[in-house]
Parts: structure tokens; C-alpha cells; sequence
């Protein structure tokens, strides 16, 4: 398949725009599917709202200003829906403990959409956990006395084979940083090309800014302020319940 270089994201782009995309990727595996869509954000400002736009304003779709979990919700719904409501409806099942409920056009149970990491991991709506894949893996325990499994920031493997555009990369705290049993401090989306392995991520922090940006991982793992990773992976022909 030939495809253009997009890179206007999805904020400005009409639906009907995003719709034909949909159609035009519909033959490419769901990772694919999901890094084209990721890459699209870059440049997208950051979402500085403390519980993020899409809450503040009950809506399914924000996508002016994004946060590391907006992003990974949204790139995911984008990738494996049909059209944009299709995607929509998605977002429903996705982003939510059990099931997402809208009246008069606005999301009414927000109180019940994953706000951690590691929920969305342990659900298996995000894909098949594969950290015992990518590495070596070792096990972290926070004063809460909440523990996860992970593969050290060291130990990554960036071999060829490890990692596929698609990925879901979950980001651990270091054991100080676990306040509450928060175990999960960052989310990122991988876009292989070639040889190299880009973390596409929500790069900032509330109430200061930043943007959506395209890194190679190995430049942010050698910077990042994290204990190490979790990573999950979609089916390639995944397919989404009714």
C-alpha cells in the first residue's frame, strides 16, 4: 500500500478526512494502524488540565490537547475503528473499567474510566502484556506494598525483533515515586522504521506544557526518570466487541 505522509493532527483534520484514513488503513495491522495514527499527534500541544480535557468536558473527543493516556486512548480508537463513530463507540469499551455511558451527546460516568497504567494492563483491553519479551525482568515494591513485575531501563532489549510499531510502552516509578500504589508514571506508543525504534509520547507536565513527540527510544530511555517498562501488544487482526 502507498501511503502519503500525514502529519496535521487529528484536531484539525474534518471527520470525513478521518474516515477515508480509516478505510485506506483498513488492510494494515492494528500496530501499524496504531503508530500511523500516534505519529499524526506529534506536535499536538499537552493537555496541562490536572484530569484532562476529554473529563473537564465530558466528551469522547479532545484532541486539541493531549496527555500520555488521551493519547494512548485515542491513537487505539482511531486505529481500530471503522469511521470516526465507529471509533467513538470504541472509546466506550477502551477507556472504561466496564462500559462508558453518553446522554445528550456528553460522557456521564467518567468516574469509572481507567486513571492508572497498570488497571489497564491487568484488564487485557489494551493488548497481551509482553514484558517478559523485551527483557529480563525484575519485580519493584512501593511503600504501599504494591508490586509489578518490569523490565529494568537496562536490561531493555532494542534487538531488530523486541519491539513493533503498535506497542504500548508503561513507563514504572521508581519505588519513592509510588505514592498511592501508582505504579505506572507514563505511557508511550512505539513506530518502527527500518532499524530504528521511536517512542512516539506526551512529552510534559500539567499546569507547565509540552507536546506530542517522536524520539528514538533509546535517546529517552537513557534520559527517562523511570525504574523501567511494561509493555502490551494488540493481535494484528484484532477485533472489537459489539
Amino acid at each position: 500500500m502507498m501511503m502519503a505522509l500525514y502529519s496535521i493532527a487529528p484536531a484539525s483534520t474534518p471527520e470525513l478526512e478521518i474516515a477515508a484514513l480509516q478505510k485506506e488503513l483498513a488492510g494494515l495491522p492494528a500496530g501499524e494502524r496504531i503508530a500511523f495514527w500516534a505519529e499524526r499527534f506529534v506536535g499536538t500541544p499537552y493537555d496541562e488540565y490536572p484530569l484532562g480535557e476529554y473529563v473537564r468536558k465530558n466528551v469522547v473527543v479532545a484532541d486539541e490537547r493531549v496527555d500520555c493516556m488521551y493519547l494512548t486512548f485515542r491513537t487505539v480508537e482511531l486505529a481500530l475503528g471503522t469511521d470516526p463513530g465507529d471509533s467513538r463507540r470504541i472509546a466506550l469499551h477502551l477507556r472504561f473499567l466496564h462500559r462508558g455511558m453518553v446522554e445528550n451527546g456528553r460522557v456521564v460516568n467518567y468516574e469509572d474510566r481507567f486513571q492508572y497504567g497498570e488497571d489497564m494492563i491487568e484488564s487485557g483491553k489494551w493488548g497481551r502484556e509482553i514484558t517478559s519479551e523485551i527483557g529480563e525482568n525484575s519485580t519493584v515494591t512501593g511503600p504501599s506494598g504494591k508490586s509489578a513485575t518490569f523490565v529494568p531501563a537496562g536490561l531493555i532489549s532494542q534487538s531488530p525483533g523486541s519491539f513493533r510499531s503498535g506497542d504500548i510502552v508503561f513507563f514504572v516509578n521508581p519505588p519513592e515515586k509510588m505514592a498511592g500504589g501508582v505504579i505506572v508514571g507514563h505511557i508511550g506508543i512505539i513506530k518502527k522504521e527500518t532499524d530504528k525504534i521511536y517512542l512516539i509520547h506526551a512529552s510534559g507536565k500539567k499546569e507547565r506544557g509540552g507536546s506530542v513527540k517522536k524520539v528514538l527510544l533509546g535517546d529517552y530511555l537513557s534520559i527517562m526518570p523511570f525504574e523501567g517498562i511494561k509493555v502490551t501488544r494488540f493481535p494484528a487482526d484484532v477485533q472489537m466487541p459489539e
